[in-house]
């Protein structure tokens, strides 16, 4: 292929058209033109040849780009605007070998055939904590993955028999944990507030197999107040939504925990669900748990969002506004105690 003058090109091989098609997808949404926004580079697909042209800088940053998604196109799954992003940002800051390592981290494989690795290096710690913690808490806004990746995890230590149940949990404060007045049994008043667990389960075992584990007790969903007085040994706990557990509820969960057990606890601090006044259990419990040996905290960022690309900008635009609430004197963002905007 003839190059304009000034400019440089590249070929890579791909392994088969599965590679191909990861790359081009269609024509809204083909991986080549984001790059080509990106590195002000050419790339063109032909038959399973990518060739890139581009003046030598930009044609060295393009490469450098298109390899750092290698395992992803090399095993034909879908490249997302996000997957880009963050390789972009791996590249841009010096961090391209990490982000190699995370891209060979496969934690699982969902029930439609995707492979489920950690998106981001902070996503990848947050996997890593909980691999070597007895107690992980996630904190971090919406679509950053808290629940998904805990519920992975869960389901990796019970699949190779490191525990022998999942316990899940969240508080129902919609309805003040006291569900006697809603219609149906026990399972049916919690399901509503507990749908997003199922979801992550669904989407690991199958919606009939996890019916099948919580049938036989090898799979428990449930809310909070249900957890007073247990023990929960030998078994992986999810606590989410724990930004709307007071520190009486938080103290209470977290000293369930039994022998042979782990526990995570996720939560996002901007959306606080509590009546004025209440301080929110999960950013109490980050404060105080800070460097207790066998704890993590871990803090996830707009820059970890891995749902829509809007909900990055939504995420950002609703910080910069607290921020700018906060920077005037006498004013406390949603009015909530002194002592949770401080961090």
């Amino acid at each position: 292929m003839a190059e304009p003058e000034g400019h440089s090109s590249f070929a890579i091989s791909l392994p088969n058209p599965a590679a191909a098609l990861a790359l081009a997808g269609d024509s809204e949404s083909s991986t080549l033109r984001r790059l080509e926004a990106l590195t002000g580079a050419s790339l063109v697909l032909r038959g399973l040849d990518l060739f890139i042209q581009a003046p030598p800088s930009q044609l060295e940053r393009a490469a450098a780009l298109v390899e750092l998604l290698r395992h992803l196109w090399e095993e034909g799954q879908a490249i997302t605007q996000v997957d880009v992003q963050v390789a972009l940002q791996a590249l841009d800051t010096g961090r391209s070998k990490e982000h190699q390592q995370l891209g060979r981290q496969v934690l699982a494989r969902s029930q439609s055939g995707k492979l489920l690795r950690p998106r981001t290096l902070r996503q990848q710690a947050y996997v890593e904590a909980m691999e070597s913690h007895d107690l992980t808490i996630a904190l971090g806004p919406a679509g950053t993955g808290k629940t998904f990746l805990a519920a992975v995890q869960a389901v990796r230590m019970l699949t190779d028999r490191k525990v022998d149940r999942l316990v899940l949990t969240r508080p129902a404060v919609e309805a003040g944990e006291r569900l006697g007045f809603l219609p149906g049994d026990l399972q049916q008043k919690v399901d509503p507030y507990l749908r997003p667990l199922y979801d992550a389960l669904h989407a690991l075992l199958g919606a009939e197999r996890t019916s099948a584990l919580q049938e036989k007790g090898v799979i428990e969903v449930a809310p909070l107040a249900y957890m007073r007085g247990r023990t929960l040994a030998d078994a992986f706990v999810i606590l989410d939504e724990a930004q709307n557990t007071t520190t009486a509820q938080m103290r209470m969960v977290l000293t369930r925990l039994g022998q042979n057990s782990r526990m995570v606890v996720t939560g996002d601090p901007t959306q606080v669900d509590l009546p004025a006044g209440v301080m929110s259990g999960l950013q109490d419990a980050a404060q105080v748990l800070q460097g207790i040996e066998g704890v993590a905290i871990c803090e996830l960022t707009s820059g970890d969002v891995v749902r829509h690309p809007l909900v990055q900008r939504l995420v950002n635009a609703y910080a910069d506004q607290d921020a700018s609430r906060l920077a005037q004197p006498g004013k406390r963002r949603f009015d909530q105690p002194e002592s949770r905007l401080n961090r």
